[in-house]
């Protein structure tokens, strides 16, 4: 090694750390897929105390007990986001009959059109029934899987909410236990890094919210504008939906084009169409890396290729978890940044006694 030019020397201790941080962060990553239902939940929470924290810390000012100011934020969730899945639902039954019809009558136009091509509707449910004759076992089994993911689901989110009753509760204690785990010596660098990673999730809640916010409020405008039924209650699934990068955006718009074909014709339902693209082109090249790239201090880019990143390794909830746990990686790389560029702090010799006058 001695041989070596001092940047080649450099070269290979930078690749020799960054394979070490690799290897590292992939064992972690797959130690937490094997363990991913303990995993999801606490993410999950941190990310909700992240966003109820505000409300939390002001039921405390008020004087309120931190458990029944935790319990009452634990409610308020459950009570907005079940009236909101609630109006939805509701609106969406109101108008499926509606829904079905027009589907139907699309079917039967496209095979109308498609006939001379052999792929007439009648052709169609036959394929269809020989398809779910010959893989009806596969399909059984794919109800099965899909009922178990979803008692999972249902248990990770109870889980979750518990979670963020105890951390809301908690949280004054959070630093004081950080402190008493914290290697000799190191209690303030890693109080430190824990409070700016904790910001930088914090500010990731927060530009997601306002730009929930602004998405939900938008597509509902214009969906009042054009008359579409349950206007309202679509905007409530848009504002969740915006959680989801992507796939929570495209459900929530297919349903808004679906309700106003069926009520309102083929016209309106265009029209709504181009209402939820003008949107998703808004947020996807103005406010998505404007505010986010601000809040969680991230360039544009890096919110884009994270989010793609995440996507790849766990799907929709890498997806929600990427961009919040890559900004708390920056804010702990920055805190660690700044203190080494400022040093050791010098440490105060105790000045010699002043003699005694005569």
């Amino acid at each position: 090694m001695l041989l070596l030019p001092d940047s080649v020397r450099r070269l290979a201790a930078w690749c020799a750390v960054i394979l070490l941080v690799s290897g590292v962060v992939y064992v972690g990553i797959r130690l937490c897929a094997e363990v991913r239902t303990a995993v999801v939940p606490v993410l999950l929470a941190l990310l909700g105390s992240a966003l109820l924290r505000p409300f939390h810390r002001r039921l405390v000012k008020a004087r309120v007990n931190r458990s029944t100011a935790a319990g009452v934020t634990c409610v308020a969730v459950l009570v907005v986001v079940g009236g909101a899945v609630y109006i939805v639902v509701a609106a969406l039954v109101d108008s499926g009959d509606e829904i079905v019809t027009s589907l139907k009558d699309a079917a039967k136009d496209v095979a109308r059109h498609f006939g001379a091509a052999g792929t007439s509707l009648d052709d169609l449910v036959s394929n269809s029934r020989e398809l779910l004759s010959k893989f009806g076992g596969t399909a059984a089994s794919g109800v099965v899987s899909g009922v178990s993911v979803v008692g999972e689901s249902i248990a990770m989110a109870v889980l979750a909410l518990l979670l963020v009753f105890f951390f809301l509760r908690d949280a004054d204690r959070a630093v004081g236990t950080m402190r008493s785990l914290a290697p000799h010596g190191t209690a303030d660098t890693v109080e430190a890094m824990g409070r700016r990673a904790f910001h930088a999730v914090e500010g990731f809640m927060r530009g997601t919210t306002f730009i929930a916010f602004i998405d939900a409020v938008c597509i509902t405008v214009g969906l009042l504008v054009l008359d579409v039924p349950g206007a309202v209650g679509l905007g409530a699934l848009v504002f969740v939906g915006a959680y989801i990068p992507y796939l929570g955006a495209f459900i929530s718009g297919a349903l808004a084009v679906l309700v106003a074909l069926a009520d309102r014709g083929f016209v309106i339902a265009l029209w709504v169409l181009g209402v939820v693209l003008a949107v998703q082109v808004l947020e996807g090249h103005v406010l998505q890396p404007l505010i986010q790239s601000r809040t969680v201090q991230m360039h544009p880019a890096v919110v884009m290729v994270t989010i793609t990143a995440g996507a790849s390794i766990a799907g929709i909830l890498g997806m929600l978890l990427a961009v919040p746990l890559t900004a708390a990686a920056f804010g702990i790389l920055h805190e660690l940044r700044e203190r080494h560029a400022a040093g050791p702090e010098p440490a105060v010799s105790p000045s010699p006694p002043e003699p005694s006058g005569s």
